[in-house]
């Protein structure tokens, strides 16, 4: 059971979508490639995250093996915030473009009374103003599962423009404060599993190029 379903837009999405886009598109049936052009971050020392593309183009994923941001005894004084920065190459069959509809976010949360925890997320098209932003709070006590869904209305999604190579961009951030709990237990919180096999979902939004 997910201890947190829930997802604030601090930002909304403005940007129409312009001429030369077919909407209602299916996703297309040719190759999709995602290659990591650079990952920076606390959160993703290198090795430690992965991208895949789902079977049916609608969605990729990108798993992480060693996310955790925590605070107490035990913990360096600055592993209350991770982070990572993925710059991500898509290359996407010719005659179409691609937003992103919604992304996934999901993990393991152990948060001592009067701990805080705060889930950040952020994603752009590189040369493009246009971010998506949003973020969502936690509170203990909580020791559970945890999933958060940030969604954007589909006349708000931002497309890359149709025949331009463009980055996609993704800051996420996990943040955990200690708060009013016992100074002498630990609270944390992850984006990944024990196994490595909690992902984050990002969900395609196509358009056909004229």
């Amino acid at each position: 059971m997910f201890a947190a379903l829930s997802a604030a837009a601090l930002t909304a999405l403005t940007m129409l979508s312009p001429a030369g886009y077919h909407d209602d598109v299916p996703p297309p049936t040719g190759k999709i490639t995602i290659d990591v052009a650079t990952v920076n971050g606390s959160g993703c020392p290198a090795g430690t995250a992965a991208v895949a593309v789902s079977p049916d183009n609608t969605s990729f994923t990108v798993s992480y093996s060693d996310y955790l941001a925590k605070v107490g005894p035990d913990a360096d004084p600055t592993a209350f915030r991770k982070n990572c920065q993925l710059n991500l190459i898509v290359s996407i069959p010719q005659g179409f473009t691609y937003g992103i509809a919604s992304a996934d976010y999901r993990g393991f949360a152990h948060l001592e009374p009067g701990a805080t925890g705060l889930e950040k997320a952020s994603y752009y098209f590189q040369g493009m103003s246009e971010t998506g932003r949003f973020q969502t709070p936690f509170s203990g006590p909580l020791s559970d599962n945890w999933q958060v869904t940030d969604s954007t209305e589909i006349g708000a999604i931002v497309y890359k423009p149709c025949g331009e190579q463009r980055n996609f961009n993704i800051n996420t951030e996990l943040r955990v404060d200690a708060g009013t709990s016992d100074p002498s237990k630990t609270s944390f919180m992850s984006m990944d599993s024990t196994d490595g096999n909690i992902d984050t979902t990002y969900q395609f939004e196509w358009k056909e190029c004229s």
